[in-house]
């Protein structure tokens, strides 16, 4: 990573990633846009007992949503279930547990719960992995690779024809500003070579999430599909991953709430449907996914080829 897309990201991130940029934009936002019935609607969203994925579940809970939570710690799914039940009154909260790092395993869960339920609205994959070191799945992927990128491909792809026969179809994908600063490179997804870094891993994933989305765009024109940056947010991952980092800027992070803005009016706003399909969003705006002068943009080809890519890894685990 040159010194000038770290230099120019960190500026960014100060400038627009904390509190206080989210509570000037938000002076800007619609109120009316999250003014919505969300009867009848079903919502998939992993990662959905903490942080981000729970305050989202909570927002579409209390617009009357039925929401399916897809969380790989029963304990804590089960007590996030209870707290948004509590709050919103709302029972049809239903809990999944998958761990997104075991590769069969998401595909079992995509193919059970295609035959299962009939509708599935909106798609939201939030959960995310960040590793402090390298370590491989029962497959023998790299489990962070598993978790950020086969996962949501596999789960994704496997759950488009049931969202794409829904009404008002739409895929979320939550994403990383840290992504700014990556190039897109598929010569080693498996992070095999080199010294291994965790966080600028999980950044090279959350671009690739970007481009995922972009090429699921242009193939299903029928679903809206976006891909979005919560901001620096103050979530348990956070904290977990990158002590240091959520010391230092504790008290300017986001909240979960402010962090999951933009993914619930992605979700359920008319406002976000009109936009054009397959962009990157921030504070509910439609921004640019790369740096400038940073030389982060990748050929068409290569795009292309990380999908063939995940599509032939994807084949290799489907149950048969």
């Amino acid at each position: 990573m040159s010194l000038y897309r770290n230099f120019a990201w960190f500026v960014k991130g100060l400038t627009e990633f904390t509190k206080s940029p989210f509570l000037a934009a938000s002076k800007q936002f619609v109120e009316k846009d999250l003014e919505v019935s969300l009867a009848g609607r079903v919502f998939m969203i992993t990662g959905a007992n903490s942080g981000i994925g729970k305050a989202t579940a909570m927002g579409i809970a209390k617009r009357g949503g039925t929401v399916h939570m897809v969380c790989r710690n029963k304990d804590k799914a089960e007590e996030a279930r209870a707290d948004i039940v509590k709050e919103t009154g709302n029972k049809e909260i239903y809990v999944h547990i998958l761990d997104l790092s075991e590769t069969k395993k998401v595909w079992e869960f995509a193919e059970s719960f295609k035959r299962k339920y009939k509708t599935l609205n909106v798609l939201i994959n939030n959960a995310g992995a960040i590793m402090s070191q390298r370590e491989v799945n029962a497959e023998g992927l790299e489990k962070s690779f598993a978790t950020n990128v086969l996962g949501v491909y596999i789960l994704t792809k496997c759950l488009i024809p049931l969202i794409e026969k829904s009404a008002d179809p739409r895929v979320i994908t939550v994403s990383s500003g840290g992504m700014l600063v990556q190039k897109l490179r598929i010569g080693n997804l498996q992070s095999d070579r080199g010294r291994y870094d965790g966080t600028m891993v999980y950044a090279q994933h959350k671009r690739q999430q970007v481009v995922l989305t972009e090429q699921w765009a242009k193939a299903h024109p029928n679903i809206h599909f976006s891909v979005m940056h919560p901001g620096w947010v103050d979530t348990p991952t956070v904290a977990n991953a990158m002590p240091d980092f959520h010391r230092s800027m504790r008290s300017s992070l986001r909240s979960p709430e402010q962090g999951a803005d933009t993914v619930l009016w992605l979700a359920v706003s008319e406002a976000a449907a009109k936009n054009p399909n397959g962009r990157f969003y921030q504070d509910r705006a439609m921004v640019p996914a790369h740096l400038p002068l940073a030389w982060t943009h990748s050929s068409p080809l290569e795009e292309q080829k990380l999908v063939a890519l995940l599509d032939d890894m994807a084949k290799t685990f489907q149950p048969h």
